[in-house]
This record gives structure tokens, sequence and C-alpha cells, in this order.
């Protein structure tokens, strides 16, 4: 799932309410918190969660630069693409800084995204009546909004992260969008090839630590075996040598242990390669990202 909206919507809030914990960083005032993509992962409910915020998209403050880069970095994050866009909105007037974030969404991901977006209302708190009463009193744009999403949406109240029945609801209604989508994700040709290069670059990454683990365990073999040696004929010479072969068996244990922490290092960067890559910008897509963004200025 990836979460959009402008600016203080209360996207890592609602992340943290999904998941249970405080995994994103969330601020009060909407100019403190971060600007850069984010992602989780969380067993909740039976549901293995790959949780994606992105604060910093569809900042109205961003530079064009700024801009591109957050979303090619989203659309790494979530290739080869979302089962869900939980597009979050802040209880209240459907503002025009609300409308232009809005169009950013759907000019990036296009028209096709809206049946696998959802839209989730916070400051649940602030509700007076029921939901439905609320949005019946809701102007044009967020009525059709909604229409767009097919009628999707859900309520969250961030200030009670222990309600996990509000959770509950909403993976429910998320499952329901799923299970008539097919169980597919939403792809593109922007999220297709952002997995193929994901993919080839992640397996180059993954062979040279594989390469250097065994450069690694070489070098230690070899060491080692010349170390035992050495000590096999001190013992044998019946010299006095005790010493020296303690200095031996202390030096065979600091490579040992030099060995090991290396080899571990790159085992887990081997592990976590994905995200490592996830940072490298897909350039067949920066034209297309630019090109999208720039109709929105006509």
């Amino acid at each position: 799932m990836v979460l959009v909206g402008r600016t203080g919507a209360g996207k890592s809030s609602s992340g943290n309410t999904i998941l249970g914990r405080k995994a994103f960083r969330a601020a009060r005032k909407a100019s403190s918190v971060t600007k850069e993509c984010w992602k989780e992962t969380e067993k909740v409910a039976d549901h293995d969660l790959v949780l994606v915020d992105c604060p910093g998209i569809f900042d109205t403050s961003l530079s064009d630069r700024e801009l591109i880069r957050e979303i090619s970095k989203c659309i790494n994050m979530t290739a080869p693409g979302p089962h869900a866009i939980v597009l979050v909105i802040q209880l209240g007037p459907f503002t025009e800084e609300e409308k232009r974030s809005v169009e950013k969404i759907r000019a990036v991901f296009g028209e096709e995204a809206d049946k696998h977006t959802i839209i989730l209302f916070t400051h649940g708190d602030e509700l007076e009546g029921n939901i439905e009463q609320t949005l019946s009193e809701a102007g044009p744009d967020l009525t059709q909004l909604i229409k767009s999403c097919g009628e999707r949406y859900h309520v969250f109240d961030n200030t009670k992260i222990d309600d996990r029945e509000q959770v509950l609801q909403f993976l429910d209604k998320v499952d329901d969008m799923l299970h008539k989508n097919g169980g597919e994700c939403y792809t593109s040709e922007m999220f297709q090839r952002a997995e193929k290069m994901l993919y080839v670059e992640e397996e180059e990454h993954k062979k040279r630590c594989e390469q250097k683990i065994q450069e690694l365990t070489d070098q230690f073999n070899e060491t080692k075996t010349k170390l035992m040696l050495s000590i096999i004929h001190l013992k044998k010479s019946g010299q006095e040598k005790d010493q020296k072969i303690k200095e031996l068996v202390e030096q065979m244990k600091m490579k040992e242990r030099h060995f090991k922490e290396s080899k571990r290092y790159y085992e887990l960067k081997r592990k976590n390669m994905r995200q490592e890559v996830e940072e490298t910008q897909v350039k067949e897509n920066m034209p297309d990202i630019s090109k999208k963004l720039q109709k929105l200025r006509f």
C-alpha cells in the first residue's frame, strides 16, 4: 500500500495507526514533516503489509527536480505496482491545495489507478455526526473524487492508535477492493521499467556481495591453514615455543573474528539489497514523469 496526499493531511500518522506502532515520523506542523519516502513492513491482522509513506511527492513547496526524484523513489519502492493507493485527505473543506495534490496524483499514476484507490479521511476525532452525513454536504469536487474511486472511503482517528477496530474495518475495505481487482496490483510502464531495473541492479549487487564473501572465505582459510601449520611445526620442534604458539593462537582468533564480522556485513548487505537499489533513479522514467507534471501547468 502507498500513502499519498498533500503534506500535513495525516499520512504518517495514518501509517502508524495501520501498523500499530510509531514507524513513520509525524509532526504537528506540516512544514516540519519529512519530505522523503519511507517504507515499513509489518504483519497486521494476518496481512503481510508493505506500507510506503510518500509525504513529499505532492508537496506544493517542492521544486520540479525534488518532486521528480521523490516520485521516482515512490515508484521504485512500490514496483511492480501497489495493490492499494491510499489517498489521505483531512476532514473539512476540500481546498484548492488538496485539489491540486489530487490532480498530481492522478497525472502521475493515471486514471486507471482509480480502481485501486481508497480515500482515507483523517481527524475522525473532529467528526460531528457520521461520515455519510458529512460527505452528503461535500462540494462537487470531493463528491466527484469519491465517485471516481468507486465510493470507497474510510475514516481514521489517529489519536486512538490502540483502536484496532478502525484498522480492521479499513483492511476489510482494502480486501474487498483487491477482490474486485482480481488480486492484481496497479501497474504501468513506469512501474514495469522500475521493476526491471531493480531486478537487474539487485542481482548484480548480490553477485558482488557473494564474490566478496567468497574472497573473504578463501583469504581466511588460507591464513588459518598457514597459522595452523606454524603451530604444528612449533609443537613438533620440541623447542620452548609456548609464547610464540600462544601468540599465533590469539592471532588466529582475531583473524576469525574479523572474518565473521566482515562476512556478516556482506550477508546483511546482500539480504537488504532491494532497499539499497530502490534509492537508484530510473533515468528512463524521468522524462515520462516530467511530461505528466508539465501537463498540469497548462
